[in-house]
């Protein structure tokens, strides 16, 4: 289907920035929208609270600028976010443009962001978890595929992105190991309407991350990447590096965590803990060999893009 009227005219390439842990602040978001393509952040990135409200002030100041691709925000809708309902009126107040929710349900969002005209997507691992979005009025849905850097799914995007074509006609949007150009033509081709690229923008100048994480995820292979639940109590995919370099066996955490609940990354506690310390890469990662600004990246991607045909 054509893209919502809100990225109509605006993108470079048909490609969202997925919002990540730690990792999406504003510096990087921004440049992803200058560069042309959506830019996203996690509400739970700014902390204290009041941080979040100035940055979305400095985002949608920067987003206005002719020729800037949207800004999106990343809403967690599970009962563990005890910022859910903070976060939203903040949301609200500002008129987010784009709003993608994620691990829960996100009836109350859109019917609020909907009221000020803006869209939503959430992120899906599964058919079950997309007909639940579908009947809550969503606007797109992110299907989570394999190899997808944090929170990802096991299905393959071949079957998951003709499943939910079947019983969808919003924009799907497909993620999974998206890491060139041409990975964003093909996930056209096999019917979604999007890509949604994350680990790539990790290993970028304006990326709020270590050197350590990113020159991890210039050196991995798909080798190095492990799926457990071990750390956030949900399947994720992380580095084995940096387990290893936090004192655990990458062996030995392949499991559930007795006792282990959702995990929102708080990086207030002790111990190792995810997102923080446990850092987090998709299979993707075996195609990333530097470190570039995002306008150079997006450049080459839309090189990329073009010459695929």
């Amino acid at each position: 289907m054509p893209l919502p009227a809100l990225f109509q005219g605006r993108l470079r390439l048909p490609l969202i920035g997925a919002p990540m842990f730690i990792v999406s602040q504003p510096d990087l978001v921004i440049a992803q929208c200058r560069a042309g393509v959506v830019g996203c952040f996690p509400t739970l990135n700014a902390r204290p609270l009041p941080q979040l409200e100035a940055w979305l002030e400095q985002l949608t100041t920067a987003t206005r600028e002719p020729g800037v691709a949207p800004f999106g925000a990343n809403l967690i809708v599970h009962k563990a976010n005890a910022r859910q309902a903070e976060d939203l009126e903040l949301i609200i107040k500002h008129k987010v443009p784009f709003v993608i929710t994620s691990v829960g349900d996100p009836t109350p969002v859109v019917e609020r962001v909907h009221a000020y005209g803006g869209i939503v997507f959430h992120d899906v691992i599964s058919l079950k978890h997309a007909r639940k979005a579908i009947a809550a009025g969503v606007d797109g849905l992110i299907l989570v595929c394999a190899g997808a850097g944090g929170h990802a799914g096991t299905l393959s995007p071949f079957a998951f992105v003709a499943e939910v074509r079947k019983i969808f006609a919003g924009t799907i949007v497909l993620s999974g190991a998206i890491s060139y150009g041409n990975h964003v033509k093909a996930a056209q081709v096999i019917g979604a309407d999007m890509a949604y690229m994350g680990t790539r923008f990790i290993a970028t100048a304006e990326a709020h991350a270590q050197d350590e994480y990113k020159k991890m995820i210039v050196d991995a292979g798909t080798a190095d990447i492990v799926y457990t639940p071990y750390f956030s109590g949900v399947y994720a995919n992380y580095l084995r590096s940096s387990i290893a370099a936090s004192g655990l066996d990458p062996a030995q955490v392949l499991g559930e965590r007795p006792g282990a609940q959702l995990s929102l990354g708080s990086d207030d506690s002790k111990g190792p803990k995810a997102w923080r310390d446990i850092w987090s890469a998709g299979q993707g990662a075996g195609a990333i060999d530097d470190v570039p600004t995002v306008a150079q990246l997006v450049d080459r991607l839309k090189a990329q893009y073009d010459s695929a045909g």
